[in-house]
């Protein structure tokens, strides 16, 4: 069976990666002409790198960005709060990295094509048709190709979304806001995210790699669509930055767009699946955006490589929008509430954020949960359909199992590299023969237990937990997979 991927932004790639890593036939497609190099997302939380590490894909990313360790808040010219963040805690062992999109993608095309994959630039989604074998994709030239699966990994404005008939409903949040990657000398440190409120107005300065400013504000009133973007930022970090010598030299890119939350009415239909921003899109504060589509595509890929080999029924794709699809609602839920308080859209909204929530952002034990909530390393699926009840101590299933150093051969590793296409048991000989019959004799390593047995999922989170009984471990296996 064989696979194709519309979109080859870093939802798309992870999911062929992940895929072809497996040993499953993956098209790729992108109606682009090639690489995006503007930045767009920029934020890589630690699950994100995660995910990326797991894969082969992280590279020399963290050495070529930017560690972020406070957000300074000023209120009306003081500085009232700093939310500090990338502090190492029990859960939180990496800093957030700051590094444009357009790099991380270059990594993922990196590993894909170490995979054996190719990318087919300028070739677009124009229609496909569906029966109970398979998908019938036409694509740029009216070039008609049958295909196994099919997974829209294309964005907001979806082709296979639309071309699927799934809804997309929600709302606008913020009518229009200007962003600019700027060349701009600032006196600020660049470890740190500046923003600026005041009023109904508000400006934000994200340093990137390169000596590059993201600077984000909500649009003047007033703003013409040919507005010179570049100018009113300078004049922003004069006026609400109150950085009277702040000239902008030169910009890599600069947009005006507007801030959506929707979400997908489902995320199958058929053959057809949705990830990543094709599914939900929400504010980008808070820079989970990019993050979450990554964890879509690493879900997704291990349940459709078991369906594309024969080794589960389609059913268990089913699993991918269980476990997903909350995830995406709390993440909406969120980044909405942040930018309803952050851009201050009413009188009382504003008093609240000038008087209590940035305050709060100074103490240790706000800082701690609002950093490890945007981690994302919380995330867990132990009340979804593959989750379990606890079982003595430690982890149940559904839930993430943190990194630790392992021996593999002899040969010192570590747990999450022994993952991301390949499960993980800790277990002895008999499980082993179990796990290896049903997910892939070259799909499972093999580690001595010291405790119970556990599998885990090659994205990371923990599948099933018990004694040596390889019965059991059948037993399970035979209700998630079908077979």
């Amino acid at each position: 069976m064989n696979v194709t991927v519309v979109g080859a932004g870093p939802t798309g790639l992870v999911l062929a990666c992940g895929l072809l890593g497996a040993g499953i036939p993956v098209r790729v497609v992108d109606g682009a002409e090639g690489p995006a190099v503007t930045s767009r997302a920029l934020g890589l939380q630690p699950r994100g790198a995660e995910v990326l590490d797991r894969l082969g894909a992280l590279g020399d990313l963290p050495e070529r960005s930017i560690g972020i360790a406070r957000i300074a808040i000023a209120v009306n010219g003081k500085p009232l709060g700093e939310l500090k963040v990338g502090q190492v805690t029990k859960l939180v062992k990496r800093r957030g990295l700051m590094i444009s999109q357009a790099e991380v993608e270059g990594e993922l095309r990196r590993r894909f094509a170490e995979l054996g994959g190719v990318v087919e630039w300028g070739t677009a989604l124009e229609g496909m048709e569906q029966d109970a074998s398979g998908v019938l994709v036409t694509t740029t030239g009216g070039r008609v190709e049958r295909t196994d699966w099919l997974v829209g990994c294309d964005g907001a404005h979806s082709a296979v979304r639309k071309a699927a008939g799934i809804g997309f409903p929600g709302a606008p949040l913020v009518e229009r806001f200007l962003l600019a990657d700027a060349h701009v000398d600032l006196p600020l440190d660049r470890d740190a995210v500046a923003v600026w409120l005041s009023g109904e107005d508000m400006l934000a300065a994200f340093p990137l790699p390169g000596g590059v400013w993201r600077l984000m504000a909500p649009a003047p009133a007033g703003f013409p669509d040919d507005g010179d973007v570049a100018a009113t930022m300078a004049g922003l970090l004069r006026t609400q930055g109150k950085l009277p010598d702040a000239v902008v030299t030169s910009t890599a890119w600069t947009s005006s767009f507007r801030f959506h939350r929707r979400l997908a009415d489902t995320y199958r239909v058929g053959r057809v699946l949705l990830a990543g921003d094709a599914a939900h899109i929400h504010s980008p504060f808070g820079g989970q955006g990019m993050n979450t589509g990554l964890g879509d595509a690493e879900n997704l890929a291990w349940k459709l490589a078991l369906v594309a080999s024969g080794r589960a029924e389609s059913t268990l794709l089913d699993t991918y929008e269980a476990e997903r699809r909350p995830i995406a609602e709390g993440v909406l839920s969120t980044t909405s509430g942040m930018t309803a308080v952050l851009v201050g859209e009413s009188a009382a909204a504003r008093f609240l954020r000038d008087h209590v929530v940035v305050r709060l952002m100074n103490r240790r034990f706000v800082q701690k949960a609002i950093w490890e909530k945007s981690s994302q390393l919380k995330v867990t699926y132990r009340g979804g359909p593959l989750g379990g009840h606890r079982f003595g101590g430690g982890p149940r299933p559904g839930d993430r199992v943190p990194d630790r150093p392992v021996l593999v051969d002899g040969t010192p590793s570590r747990l999450h590299a022994e993952l991301g296409t390949r499960w993980v048991l800790f277990g002895g000989e008999r499980c082993a023969l179990v796990a290896r019959k049903r997910l892939g004799e070259d799909r499972v390593t093999v580690l001595p237990a010291d405790g119970d047995t556990l599998l885990i999922r090659p994205d990371g989170h923990l599948a099933w937990r018990g004694k040596e009984v390889p019965d059991a471990l059948d037993a399970w296996l035979t209700g998630i997979l079908g077979t």
